[in-house]
């Protein structure tokens, strides 16, 4: 006979694997073949409205954008090019989407988050340092390189550094059609409104006068 905690743990367990998908996934199961995202509809949803079937073509189903590497000649030396439902109208409720990442020597993809799915990377060439870092404050890192594949989990921090003297690049996907990105330096110190000083001068343990210069080198070009 089994014990009171012994059918709660069997309760829970068949809940888990039982579950219907949209109780696990990243997005939301859908509820019709396709639901082409409606990107000028001016109504609000947990996604996006659908385009009236009869206007669906190829076109919305298409995006030629990863094909080409990304320009690199910026402050950190890498590019992301994504392939969401904002660029993909048709993967609207479909709950994938892509993207290229392309890092210059010496290029860094900063720590960042994406609060909405899981993020899995493959190298199309070069070599990486990744990594990222669990609730417990444990670093899980490994140097990567091309054909390989490493997995992100959602909303962690983590990071892509391109330590090697050639480019690299890799193919990111997520089971998201918009993932959502939160770079954290950028979260903290480019705000808008601005995060208090103070606030940031305590958490990191600095003077105000550090802070005002880190906002001042991330501040939004104008």
């Amino acid at each position: 006979m089994m014990t009171k905690s012994t059918r709660f743990f069997v309760v829970v367990l068949l809940f888990f694997v039982g579950a219907p998908p949209c109780c696990l996934a990243g997005d939301p199961d859908p509820l019709q073949d396709i639901c082409v995202a409606d990107l000028n509809s001016g109504v609000k949803v947990n996604g996006f409205a659908c385009k009236a079937a009869a206007n669906v073509t190829a076109a919305d189903f298409f995006f030629a954008g990863l094909a080409m590497p990304g320009a690199t000649n910026n402050t950190m030396g890498s590019l992301v090019t994504g392939a969401n439902v904002e660029k993909i109208p048709g993967l609207n409720t479909l709950g994938v989407s892509l993207s290229r990442i392309d890092y210059a020597p010496g290029g860094l993809n900063p720590p960042h988050t994406h609060p909405r799915a899981t993020e899995i990377v493959f190298v199309l060439y070069g070599a990486l340092d990744v990594g990222f870092i669990t609730t417990a404050n444990k670093l899980v890192a490994k140097t990567i390189s091309k054909g390989e594949v490493f997995v992100f989990p959602r909303g962690l921090v983590h990071f892509q550094k391109n330590n090697g003297k050639t480019p690299a690049a890799v193919i990111s996907g997520f089971n998201s059609q918009l993932p959502g990105t939160q770079s954290i330096a950028a979260t903290l110190f480019a705000a808008n409104p601005t995060v208090p000083d103070d606030v940031l001068a305590q958490a990191f343990q600095i003077g105000t006068k550090e802070v005002e210069k880190i906002k001042s080198r991330l501040a939004p070009k104008k």
